[in-house]
């Protein structure tokens, strides 16, 4: 048995020392407890003093700071400053720029669940629910989406005018002002409503109270500014667009070519300061019809008129549009979904100094400007048009898979039709939590930049994909363009949302982990601001606290790692013990995966990091489903854990978690290091990946839930437009599946009585032969004639004259004319 003693102590050793990192003991700790358990096994089997004395220096220096400061720190704090990446003013600026919330707990590898739920329910207040009850109800009534994008390609001049009139444009401005002034969860309800319906109406009344003139004023502008414009904006009186994309920067904002240079020159008959600009802007949202123009271009002062700095940065002026010069475009023609968008350009216009937002003070702020408040747009607009979408989408695409019928059956009722429909309820179920949660923590006063690019990538990507399942799914109706088709123009446009305001693909492969690995990490951001302190002495002092920390963090998130994939995650505590309790653990567990990874990945990488895009992008799709399903467990919460939502829980959670972890997989098999990626992996997945794709039986739950009238339903469905008023298509299908659904046990009454099962068809018909029978009664015949018009309806597609879609009938005539006048 003594012999055994050693190996026993060794393994002893390694659980307490486990232990004490898993929970996060601190290096002291670490320290004293080692000690005494040397200290006690020498009593059994005595060390040598030799050992005592390399024992204590390296122990004793490692917790003496001003020696560890010598030996350690400062050699790497040396290393460090030569060999972190210089960051550009932009990219320091975005770092830099909004707040870090809930994606802060999730990259610590210990989220605080009770947190979690600590954080309010969205709710609306009376004025807000009353506007979304009455103008929002009225305008949703008005808009015919054929009309507005085949024949108008515009919104009809009442729609402009009742618009302005209400104040839809100005739900971001303050009261004090003559604005709404309402919350960011009620204006994500009010588009929500509105993309149910039409996607040019949402995306009209998306921007100005997104990034624009009117968010920029408020946070920036003179008081001057302020006074002028924002009771104008408030007023419809002036329309605004922002002009940031140029041809040869888009996504890459920070590199536009448009430029303005500060000089003297003439205005209204004086010499005042002021500035020459010359731009070229493009997919400018309103700019056709914008009276007042927000532009971001790169201000230079060559003659130090302002300043010290001769080169100043990106700066954001506000330039009305019927100034001479000034010059709108023709518009662009954004995939069938004409909302107003189109070019802007100026060159050498002449504008005063103090036509910069906020004053010449604010020259050179305008990418932290942008930035901020893009992160706030960003979360609200493009992710609430998404969630609207899709909400929409899925529960139409559910009433008629249940009103359309093939093989004698529903096809909603067809295991292969089962799959899609099952991804349109669960993704609308996630993607309203997502929506939901982010808008809490803007109205909670966070900019969460990190959070808001996971919910522009992943609400838009899941939005796209969506639609291409409804579209599966409705098959012919759905490709017949028309005012009876209820998707086409959703499905078009859906590129559109994935494309704007940080292309989909740069958004996953730099965005969200290039700025999350910084802002949201506890330790890597205050190292790279130790590195470039001015005070060398106060910068190691700095990095030493946070190396020391970073490096106890990466132990623990080791150790919990390799102890939850060999325990199936045992020693995590839960809020709730219910079905509920499985989802906190595997989000835990993976949450010290990431934290780990995060840490290999930049260890091993350094600097190269930044370049290996498809790292970044996998890590940041962990973080991203990390936050999904976040949403997802707050947002069952909030509706009360009900037990009939179940089913969209359980498919939402197993989803994303097999998504996060295929994610994970493909890290690591691909990992630029493969050795390194081979020894993670035996710590994450020691004893295998454990999950999988939802499965069949769940599948058919949701498809079920789609097709049948609940509350569960509703939910799902929760803000859209389905008012019964004529003309809406939603509307129409929601009364021919209740309908329908009520008229089944007539048929089958009268068939029975006929004595033959028929066709679910010529239900008027039938209907005749039941009253001749005397087995149904007028109303009841009443009923199964209604069914049958509404049930025709919803599978009839529209058709057209020849001449109806042409869209220039003469244009032969003309071209032939013309050919041959020249000849």
């Amino acid at each position: 048995m003594q012999s055994y003693l050693p190996l026993f102590a060794a393994i002893g050793g390694l659980f307490l020392m486990g232990g004490l990192a898993y929970f996060r003991a601190s290096l002291l700790a670490f320290s004293l407890v080692l000690t005494a358990s040397l200290a006690a096994y020498s009593f059994v089997s005595p060390f040598s003093e030799l050992f005592w004395l390399a024992y204590l220096l390296i122990v004793g220096g490692l917790n003496f700071k001003p020696l560890r400061q010598q030996l350690i720190s400062k050699p790497l704090f040396k290393t460090f400053k030569k060999i972190m990446p210089e960051m550009s003013r932009t990219e320091k600026e975005a770092i830099e720029a909004g707040t870090t919330w809930w994606e802060g707990e999730l990259f610590r590898g210990a989220p605080d669940w009770k947190k979690l739920h600590s954080y309010p329910a969205p709710r609306l207040s009376a004025e807000e629910q009353a506007f979304l009850d009455g103008p929002v109800e009225q305008v949703c009534a008005m808009t015919r989406d054929w009309e507005i994008t085949h024949e108008l390609a515009d919104l009809p001049e009442e729609i402009w005018d009742f618009l302005k009139e209400h104040k839809f444009f100005a739900m971001i401005i303050k009261k004090k002002y003559g604005g709404l002034e309402f919350s960011a969860y009620a204006q994500s309800c009010v588009l929500q409503k509105l993309a149910s319906i039409s996607a040019v109406l949402s995306s009209t009344v998306g921007v100005p109270n997104s990034l624009g003139p009117g968010e920029l004023l408020q946070h920036y502008g003179t008081k001057e500014q302020q006074d002028h414009y924002l009771p104008r904006l408030a007023e419809g009186k002036e329309i605004p667009c922002f002009a940031l994309t140029s041809p040869e920067a888009g996504s890459d904002a920070g590199s536009i070519p448009d430029a303005g240079v500060v000089c003297m020159g003439e205005w209204q008959g004086e010499q005042v300061l002021g500035m020459r600009i010359t731009w070229n802007k493009r997919y400018i949202t309103l700019a056709p019809v914008a009276t007042i123009l927000g532009l971001a271009f790169k201000l230079s002062d060559p003659d130090k008129l302002i300043g010290e700095q001769e080169e100043l940065g990106i700066t954001c002026a506000l330039i009305p549009t019927d100034i001479e010069g000034v010059e709108v475009g023709r518009r662009h023609f954004p995939l069938n979904v004409p909302f107003m968008n189109g070019p802007t350009r100026a060159n050498d216009l002449f504008v005063p100094i103090d036509f910069i937002i906020g004053g010449k003070e604010m020259a050179g702020q305008g990418w932290r400007m942008l930035v901020e408040c893009l992160s706030v747009g960003r979360g609200i607009t493009l992710p609430s048009s998404a969630t609207g979408g899709i909400k929409n989408a899925a529960l139409a695409t559910g009433a008629y898979a249940r009103i359309r019928r093939q093989f004698k059956l529903p096809i909603g009722k067809m295991e292969g039709v089962e799959e899609p429909l099952a991804r349109l309820a669960g993704n609308a179920y996630m993607m309203g939590a997502a929506s939901d949660l982010t808008v809490t923590a803007i109205d909670l006063g966070e900019k969460p930049s990190v959070i808001s690019a996971i919910v522009k990538y992943h609400l838009t990507h899941r939005g796209q994909r969506a639609s291409i399942d409804a579209m599966d799914v409705v098959g012919g109706k759905g490709i017949c363009l028309g005012p009876k088709n209820f998707l086409a123009r959703s499905y078009q446009g859906a590129p559109i949302a994935i494309t704007v305001e940080g292309a989909n693909i740069l958004t996953r492969s730099m965005i969200i982990y290039g700025q999350g690995a910084i802002r949201c990490h506890p330790y890597v951001l205050a190292e790279m601001e130790a590195t470039q302190h001015p005070n060398f002495n106060q910068g190691l002092q700095q990095f030493d606290k946070a190396l020391f920390s970073h490096l106890g963090f990466a132990t623990s998130n080791f150790v919990r790692s390799f102890w939850f994939g060999l325990t199936s995650n045992s020693l995590i505590s839960t809020p709730y013990s219910d079905q509920t309790a499985t989802y906190y653990k595997q989000l835990t567990r993976f949450s010290s995966n990431l934290a780990l990874l995060s840490d290999v990945a930049m260890g091993t990488l350094g600097g190269n990091l930044k370049r290996k895009e498809r790292v970044s992008a996998r890590l940041g799709d962990m973080l991203s489903q990390l936050y999904l399903c976040s949403a997802t467990l707050k947002r069952f919460d909030d509706d009360g854990r009900k037990q009939e939502d179940l089913p969209l829980l359980h498919w939402s959670m197993q989803d994303s978690l097999f998504q996060l972890q295929n994610a994970l997989d493909e890290l690591l098999l691909n990992f630029p290091n493969k050795w390194v990626g081979k020894a993670m992996r035996l710590v994450m997945f020691p004893l295998g990946k454990p999950f999988h794709a939802p499965s069949d039986v769940l599948d058919h739950k949701l498809a079920r839930i789609l097709q049948e009238p609940s509350e569960t339903r509703n939910r799902v469905g929760q803000g859209r437009f389905d008012s019964r008023v004529e003309g809406n298509v939603y509307g129409e299908l929601e009364q021919t599946l209740e309908d329908v659904l009520a008229c089944e046990a007539l048929y089958d009454k009268v068939c029975k009585a006929l004595g033959e099962k028929r066709p679910f068809t010529q239900l008027d018909k039938l209907a005749d032969e039941g009253i001749k029978l005397g087995v149904i009664n007028a109303e009841e015949a009443a009923l199964m004639r209604r069914t049958e018009q509404g049930r025709l309806a919803a599978i009839n597609v529209d058709d057209f004259d020849h001449e109806q879609l042409e869209n220039r009938p003469n244009l032969a005539k003309t071209d032939a004319a013309d050919l041959d006048s020249v000849a």
